[in-house]
């Protein structure tokens, strides 16, 4: 299955100490980066939520948004801390011997530092299965957008292989002809301007610059790897770096086409077909 690299998934689960609200979203990247957005009082569970979105992500830059939204409960006590408050005032006191000009804690400043609002405390075991948990079904939904999405993809890259199809098998047949069409061009300019004809010269010349415009070692590297692309489209696991390494594989025998081109027709296959070929790099840059 292709997998997309773009997608979102949210999730709001209710918990005892309030609402926990997770959010992914992923764009295309060259490999997999994190950028982790947790709230304070979440900060702890960094590690657990990386380890678990690695496992089942491998490319993308997917930034990732955990918040607990605490509800507000006229039952709970809430007091302050003492043991923090003495700590804070140690440290407020200590900063003030080197910085005496310094604006001394306000109340608020007090009592926005974390720990010094002492209340029911979170169970952080419980805690961390909740999000543990929710992260997975989170990380689920986002592998089943990827995956819609990957769908889709696909879907577009097969209709450009099958045009690259249609293109090779349109410009195969002709190259005999147009190669013996040359061949007897450039023979009659050469009869035309040489006094003294060598046939045997000429012939031989002639069958070494056949050879050097011969197309069909080109044409059949080009029909093997669709032959893998297609391979590889159906088949399970990352695909992007492989069908990226193919395309410059397709787009190098497509300008080799075009080099060797002695008609007007094969000219236009070869840009038609590095058109195409574009296009379905512009695409597989969004597959994992």
């Amino acid at each position: 299955m292709i997998f997309s690299m773009t997608g979102f998934a949210s999730l709001e689960r209710e918990i005892a100490d309030g609402v926990l609200v997770i959010e992914l979203r992923s764009v295309n990247h060259r490999y997999l980066e994190l950028q982790m957005k947790l709230e304070e009082s979440l900060r702890s569970f960094e590690p657990l939520a990386r380890d678990l979105i690695a496992a089942k992500l491998g490319r993308g830059k997917v930034e990732c948004r955990m918040s607990l939204m605490k509800r507000n409960d006229a039952s709970k006590q809430t007091e302050l801390d003492t043991a923090v408050l003495q700590q804070l005032a140690q440290m407020a006191q200590a900063v003030q011997q080197y910085f005496p000009e310094s604006r001394s804690l306000s109340v608020a400043d007090v009592l926005r530092w974390p720990g010094v609002m002492s209340g029911e405390s979170v169970n952080q075991d419980q805690l961390a299965e909740t999000i543990k948990l929710a992260l997975n079904q989170v990380l689920d939904d986002m592998a089943a957008a990827r995956a819609r999405e990957g769908e889709k993809l696909k879907a577009i890259i097969l209709e450009r292989l099958a045009e690259i199809e249609i293109l090779v098998a349109k410009v195969k047949p002709l190259l005999p002809t147009q190669i013996k069409a040359y061949q007897e061009k450039l023979t009659q300019k050469l009869l035309e301007t040489m006094k003294t004809v060598d046939e045997d010269r000429i012939r031989q010349e002639l069958v070494l610059f056949a050879q050097r415009i011969d197309v069909d070692e080109e044409l059949s590297r080009l029909t093997a790897h669709i032959s893998e692309v297609k391979r590889i489209l159906d088949a399970n696991g990352a695909a992007g770096k492989r069908l990226d390494f193919l395309m410059q594989e397709l787009n190098r025998e497509a300008n080799t086409l075009g080099s060797k081109s002695v008609s007007t027709e094969v000219s236009q296959t070869a840009m038609n077909l590095k058109i195409l070929i574009e296009q379905m790099r512009e695409q597989i840059q969004n597959i994992e």
